[in-house]
């Protein structure tokens, strides 16, 4: 990866991401929300903003962070803005949280405190995006994968404005102006810019090149992977036009479907390129993390034909919740832990052995990990979500939250396997590790970089 470097507070956001994640599947375990409570219940809220803020957000948010600056070869925009966008962000959910709450008579707080936490989060994610999209600004003409990256960071724009508008709504505070009729419509459009918009199409960006370099397999822009970006473009476009709409308004009777289809096509092409990339792969030995993304595009297109099926049957509105757990668990999760693992593996070799490289001896990336331990770790995590699905469909309270417990635990054990690796307990003496470094800090930055 020429001219990497590290993002000071991206292995912050990581950590934080993964404490939200087994905060929000714990709650899945005890019962707190779906599937023992309905899916609008405000408890099921609090946990799904906390995976889809507290962990996928975070998580997309310092890998971009780390990753914006190698696809354009440009250095972070801003950079001092990232740990001010993360105190932010999680102050913004954790206010939303306490108004979820509020509004579900647990507890008793300001209704203020539900728009307060999505004005946070707006803001958080604003500096975000001026980081991220002041870095593309600096490189462009922009490679397709930054492409991707800057229309998902569109897609987040929106998610962050319609959430906003939402805690107006949620909090009586939108009166009898046209927000206050902006659900329910307003939601599938706001789930859609999130999962698909933004975190989905960042996923693609930054998989064909992590993917490439991963596998070294030839990097080029394929036909395919230019159509994928103009449909996505052109389903991202519809999703904005209809929130325009519903401000006006009008009615979108289900049009956000379009989007939805837009979408299915162009990942049937991202998969195409992806078996491409693994065909052409120069590493003959796939490991673990390029295994488990492989997976993780498997889970992305058992999705899409789930979409197909239930939307040819008329079952989609019925059976969306289990599809929504495939696609955040089996596709988004499972690739953010596939490849959070490699990253923090890489980012602390660059951090510890980087100064010293071509003065002395240093272990190689594979050294700091033991990918006999994590794997069984990731197959457990694997067979559970699916389990977790099946008991979705078939209604099964208590299997699924069986399943999730294992989903919990295996979680849990691969952020130890994380936290190991930052520690380097894996390399040993004969491979390099006797570096007159510091070793890296589990989640702060070092401090000889603060200056």
């Amino acid at each position: 990866m020429q001219g990497a470097s590290i993002s000071r507070w991206t292995m912050t956001y990581f950590a934080t991401s993964l404490v939200f994640l087994l905060i929000g599947q714990a709650l899945l375990v005890v019962g707190f929300g779906y599937p023992v409570l309905q899916v609008e219940a405000p408890e099921t809220l609090v946990i799904v903003h906390l995976l889809a803020i507290g962990w996928l957000g975070l998580l997309f948010c310092g890998a971009l962070l780390q990753f914006v600056p190698v696809l354009v070869a440009r250095p972070l925009h801003a950079p001092s803005l990232a740990v001010h966008a993360l105190i932010l962000l999680i102050a913004g959910l954790l206010l939303l949280c306490l108004g979820f709450l509020h509004l579900a008579g647990r507890i008793e707080v300001s209704v203020f405190l539900l728009p307060m936490g999505a004005l946070l989060l707006t803001i958080g994610f604003g500096f975000v995006i001026y980081m991220i999209g002041g870095t593309l600004v600096a490189g462009t003409p922009l490679a397709l994968p930054a492409r991707f990256v800057a229309l998902g960071l569109l897609s987040l724009g929106g998610t962050a404005g319609l959430g906003f508008l939402f805690s107006l709504q949620l909090s009586g505070l939108a009166g009898t102006t046209p927000l206050a009729n902006f659900l329910p419509d307003g939601l599938s459009i706001h789930a859609y810019l999130g999962l698909v918009g933004w975190m989905s199409v960042s996923a693609f960006g930054v998989s064909y090149r992590l993917l490439a370099m991963f596998l070294l397999a030839p990097e080029r822009e394929r036909r395919t992977s230019r159509f994928a970006f103009y449909l996505l473009a052109a389903s991202t476009t519809i999703a904005l036009s209809l929130v325009l709409v519903l401000l006006l308004g009008g009615a979108i009777h289900g049009l956000i479907y379009a989007s939805l289809a837009l979408a299915a096509v162009a990942a049937l092409l991202f998969s195409t390129d992806v078996v491409a990339m693994y065909r052409q792969r120069k590493r003959k030995v796939l490991e673990l993390n390029t295994v488990i993304t492989a997976v993780a595009v498997a889970a992305m297109l058992v999705s899409v034909l789930g979409f197909v099926l239930l939307a040819s049957f008329g079952t989609l509105e019925q059976q969306l919740a289990p599809l929504v757990y495939l696609v955040c668990f089996g596709w988004l999760t499972t690739l953010g832990l596939g490849q959070l693992y490699k990253i923090a593996a890489f980012m602390t070799w660059l951090e510890h052995y980087g100064p010293v490289l071509g003065r002395q001896a240093v272990p190689r990336v594979q050294d700091l990990v033991n990918e006999r331990r994590a794997s069984r770790w990731f197959y457990l995590y694997i067979c559970a979500v699916a389990a977790a699905v099946l008991a979705l469909l078939l209604g099964s309270v208590a299997l699924f939250r069986t399943v999730a417990l294992l989903q919990t635990v295996s979680v849990g054990m691969l952020a130890l396997e994380i936290a190991r690796t930052r520690r380097l307990r894996y390399v040993s003496l004969s491979s390099g590790s006797a570096v007159t470094m510091p070793r890296p800090n589990l989640f702060l930055p070092h401090p000889l970089e603060r200056k």
